[in-house]
């Protein structure tokens, strides 16, 4: 299976201008060492047979009649290779000279697409050679012995995807092609571009790029002028940049005087999904009605086996990269923001937090704080609560205290052991057997608790659980299940535990950051079940469930990009393969998915809860599933 990846690359060949044999023998050699690395599609860049920079020699016919035999050049040299090329040169028709993309494979060609919107203001005057594609009435063209599609609503469908095609400028137009040929199926678009370099314009190219890609919920490949080409007056960086829905998969180096050949898959898969999903995208197709496209058919070639050179974040949810501390900054500031409203709209004059010492209750307890001291309310009016129970250690239970005390919150202390075993002793239930009632009988003593103190001081109870532990079922229902108001409820285990030391290292006095940083190196437990005789954490969440940092990664892929259990498994396979075997990844794959269907009824009655990324559970937003949705097939693929 190739799980819908399409291999594809970006060239930037040396060219000589106007030496048509050099630059087809630079071609060749670049679409041989693609189709060795298994790409499908290779994008050249624009008019790359010529040279961009040719300027009036563009009306020579030598040079029209060298760039064809070029083209017939690799065409013979290529002819036994799978890959489809796309390269630029000059191709004439009805006595109009068109600046072209002509599509190629195993020796055919299989279409030309002409440059829609030809660039004419300052350094740009293509309006003295070239002609628009909408200035030409043909539909075919003869190039190199062959009759072929022409125009600018050409689509090439192969066993994998549909792509199609601009040129330079479309892209930079108010309304590009591009977004009408995503419109009617291009799942990827190649661009050959002869961009020019100038201060701030590549961040604003990769910017345009970017959201255009995304707009179109599409693949974007992108191929442009590099060494070579005449520096009469402008320069060429050659880039090659390759965008998934918006993502930069992989980028060239900019101004190398060497070829560069970038590659990367594009998973139309997901994109497939995503399109699904976005019913905008679905609305503009019905409203935009464009041109009808014309289809055109590759060849069939010989599926290889994937050998994929993209890479996975092991912690999808967990921010990255220079904006580490904004993206922190804006995740904490949405759930302070959540909070705020839902506490000004009830007139509460409290809010109350259950505190175990763990990362959860740690994270409700910060956005509080935070909350509180934006709505310059005193933090007396948070009321802390430690309900210190069977399984409690003294390293969470002094944490918990700590951490209240440093913060400056209201501190309670109910232990619920006794309120337990009368519990026991009610329903006729031995103590000493440590089983589901022995547990959530405790979570659901603590719930009762926070509720009655809340009423007492007539506050909300905010809600501790996370996004992991609802998406596993991970919590007693009608006990840490409910709350007034759930402000982690869309913040998955990893980023909870990010979150917690991003803003121990960020603001809080030497006290609390310490307080802090232990909390976050404990090990994640709800304390149901006694100590061991050493006084430490018997019950280890991770050791009953799985690590959370691969159910993240399931629930990440599951939800985001709608993956199959298969591609997932690959994917973790590959992403954790010096962390994890694969019987282990296998084996809490099939836990997710089995905890993932089975605990859907207590998801269907969540509380209120603010959504901080891409990913929610709500049954009001994100995820509507019925709670008796059957996962036979989910699991069978899996067992498989």
């Amino acid at each position: 299976m190739n799980y819908g990846y399409v291999k594809v690359a970006a060239a930037v060949p040396r060219v000589r201008v106007a030496d048509c044999k050099f630059n087809a023998g630079q071609i060749e050699k670049e679409i041989i060492i693609a189709d060795g690395k298994g790409v499908q599609i290779i994008a050249f860049p624009e008019l790359c047979i010529t040279g961009y920079t040719c300027g009036d020699l563009f009306a020579q016919q030598l040079l029209l009649e060298e760039a064809e035999l070029g083209l017939m050049q690799v065409l013979n040299t290529t002819r036994q290779l799978d890959i489809i090329s796309i390269v630029g040169m000059p191709v004439v028709c009805e006595g109009q000279l068109l600046n072209a993309a002509v599509v190629i494979q195993k020796g055919r060609v299989l279409g030309v697409v002409p440059k829609t919107y030809l660039p004419n203001y300052k350094e740009f005057y293509e309006m003295r050679w070239f002609v628009s594609a909408s200035d030409v009435s043909a539909r075919t063209v003869r190039l190199c012995g062959q009759v072929v599609p022409m125009g600018d609503n050409l689509l090439f469908e192969t066993s994998d995807t549909t792509f199609g095609i601009e040129i330079c400028e479309d892209v930079w137009a108010a309304v590009p092609p591009s977004s009408s040929l995503a419109l009617q199926g291009a799942e990827i678009i190649f661009n050959l571009s002869a961009d020019n370099e100038a201060i701030g314009k590549h961040a604003y190219l990769r910017s345009l790029l970017s959201q255009q890609s995304a707009r179109c919920l599409a693949g974007y490949v992108f191929s442009s002028c590099g060494f070579g080409e005449s520096t009469t007056d402008v320069v060429f960086a050659g880039n090659g940049l390759i965008y998934e829905n918006g993502t930069l998969l992989v980028a060239s180096e900019r101004f190398s005087l060497e070829e560069q050949l970038v590659i990367s898959e594009i998973d139309v898969e997901f994109l497939r999904t995503e399109r699904r999903v976005n019913t905008t995208f679905a609305a503009c197709r019905r409203r935009v009605a464009p041109e009808a496209a014309i289809r055109i058919s590759t060849e069939l070639v010989n599926s290889r086996e994937l050998n994929l050179m993209r890479t996975y974040d092991p912690h999808p949810f967990v921010p990255q990269g220079p904006t580490l501390d904004e993206r922190c900054e804006e995740i904490f500031s949405i759930q302070v923001a959540g909070l705020a409203q839902r506490l000004t709209h009830t007139k509460a004059k409290s809010a109350v937090v259950g505190i175990s010492g763990g990362l959860d209750s740690t994270l409700a307890l910060l956005v509080c704080v935070k909350t509180f001291d934006k709505l310059g309310w005193p933090r007396k009016g948070i009321v802390g609560v430690t309900m210190p129970g069977f399984g409690t250690t003294d390293r969470t239970y002094t944490n918990a205290l700590d951490l209240m005390t440093s913060l400056g919150v209201t501190v309670r202390e109910v232990s619920i052991k006794k309120a337990c075993l009368q519990h026991f002793e009610d329903i006729g239930h031995d103590a000493s057997v440590h089983d589901v009632v022995y547990e959530n009988s405790q979570a659901r003593e603590r719930t009762q608790i926070l509720m009655d103190i809340a009423n007492q001081t007539w506050g909300l109870v905010i809600g501790t659980g996370d996004l992991s532990e609802l998406a596993l079922g991970w919590a007693t229902y009608n006990g840490d299940h409910m709350s007034m108001y759930g402000v982690n409820a869309s913040v998955p285990k990893t980023l909870v535990k990010h979150l917690v030391k991003w803003v121990a290292e960020n603001g809080m006095d030497e006290t609390s950051r310490s307080t802090l940083l232990d909390i976050v190196d404990t090990p994640i437990s709800p304390e149901l079940i006694p100590a061991d005789e050493n006084g430490n954490i018997s019950q280890i969440t991770e050791d009953l469930v799985g690590p959370y940092e691969l159910h993240d990664f399931f629930l990440y892929h599951f939800l985001r990009g709608g993956f199959r259990p298969s591609k997932i498994f690959f994917l973790a396979v590959r992403t954790f393969k010096d962390v994890y075997d694969e019987e282990t990844i296998r084996k809490w794959l099939q836990t997710f998915l089995r905890r993932f269907f089975n605990q859907q009824f207590k998801r269907s009655c969540l509380p209120d809860g603010p959504k901080v990324g891409s990913v929610s559970l709500s049954p009001r937003g994100d995820w509507r599933m019925p709670s008796d949705a059957s996962s036979e097939a989910w699991l069978k693929e899996c067992e498989g």
